[in-house]
């Protein structure tokens, strides 16, 4: 077994310069490696397809997943606005994954085959890519989280200015993939959040569709202000892109809630209007984002995985939002540097989504990462 994931990344101009770079970085691939992981930047979109064939007839690895991204993360590096490829390399007990087919909203969710190895293990984690002109794909993440036994699923939303593509063996379009890892691969993977909340949840008690008209049998916008503070209250303009609605997991602690971004404000009728759908009863808690938020939550998560530790880390999958990275931490890659601060030194590969996805769920402002141990 290898003691660590074989790793590569490259950027430039010229894909195929990128794409040989990276498999001298790989150098001679032992016989056991027979799974990859393959981000690439949105600008080599167009010739994805014949970098992963020539992935697969270099490496011998027919088994790979991922996507494309407007930010790519490898190692300690961010590459942002340039051709950019990253791999990582793992071998694994054929029977110990499952690689996903394209699913979308109208299909069987399970295949028998599929069904029959879930039913085989007694927990399962997914590392899973989705497209984000997939229709009702919150209903389709909670459909398969419900389908696979004791399953949990992280992962995200490709970005990108062009083709939105996914890796699950070969370049795909639409719905969602990627693979599934029984209990017999260890595995540690946790949350962390770009906001801090700044009030006590309230209880939505009149909604249509994303308009919030009373919380906590109150008008919307006088639960908001009461928590947002009188001088933040004075100019609603001013709050945005700092003042969000988190909606509140449910079965689940304050800490777990979704961000949407508040896109209106009715001040006469009292009304807020946010960037998804309620229903009645659903909780909100109200959010500020800043550097500082964000940096002491990601301190919060690796010192949580660092604890949990018992075995060095082979290799990483980490997705954080577009809105996090160089618009929270910095342009010299500081938020993946700080992840080998605090964790070691290890492989790690991963993309800046346009959403995350963790426990089956939705995130907006988040970072996920996942520890193959």
């Amino acid at each position: 077994m290898m003691n660590q994931f074989l790793h590569a990344h490259s950027a430039g101009p010229d894909g195929k310069k990128l794409l040989g770079d990276c498999l001298n970085q790989l150098g001679s691939i032992p016989p056991e490696a027979n799974f990859g992981f393959l981000y690439l930047s949105d600008h080599l979109a167009d010739a994805a397809e014949s970098m992963l064939d020539r992935l697969k007839q270099v490496t011998g690895i027919n088994y790979w997943v991922g996507t494309v991204g407007i930010g790519i993360i490898a190692n300690e590096s961010e590459y942002y606005d340039q051709p950019a490829m990253t791999v990582m390399i793992a071998d694994f007990n054929e029977a110990d994954f499952y690689l996903l087919p394209r699913l979308q909203a109208d299909d069987a969710v399970l295949s028998t085959e599929l069904a029959s190895w879930c039913e085989a293990n007694d927990f399962n984690v997914g590392l899973l890519h989705a497209d984000p002109n997939t229709n009702n794909l919150q209903e389709l993440l909670t459909q398969l989280g419900e389908d696979i036994p004791a399953a949990f699923l992280v992962g995200g939303i490709t970005s990108s200015r062009g083709r939105n593509l996914q890796f699950a063996n070969e370049a795909l379009q639409g719905g969602i993939s990627g693979a599934l890892f029984s209990q017999s691969v260890p595995i540690m993977t946790n949350l962390t959040q770009g906001c801090t909340p700044i009030g006590n949840r309230h209880v939505v008690t009149q909604c249509e569709r994303n308009i919030l008209h009373s919380l906590d049998d109150r008008p919307a916008l006088d639960v908001l202000a009461e928590d947002v503070g009188e001088v933040i209250a004075q100019d609603w303009q001013q709050a945005a892109g700092y003042i969000f609605a988190g909606i509140v997991n449910k079965n689940s602690d304050q800490d777990d809630y979704s961000i949407r971004q508040i896109v209106g404000i009715d001040q006469d009728a009292k009304l807020v209007a946010i960037g998804d759908y309620l229903q009645h009863n659903d909780e909100i808690i109200f959010c500020r984002r800043d550097g500082n938020s964000a940096l002491e939550d990601m301190k919060r998560m690796l010192l949580e995985l660092k604890s949990r530790c018992k075995s060095p880390i082979r290799g990483g999958v980490y997705v954080s939002c577009l809105g996090r990275g160089r618009e929270q931490f910095g342009d010299n890659s500081e938020e993946a540097r700080m992840i080998h601060t605090v964790l070691g030194d290890f492989p790690l590969v991963g993309f800046f989504a346009n959403g995350e996805i963790h426990k089956s769920a939705l995130y907006g402002f988040t970072g996920v990462l996942t520890l193959f141990m």
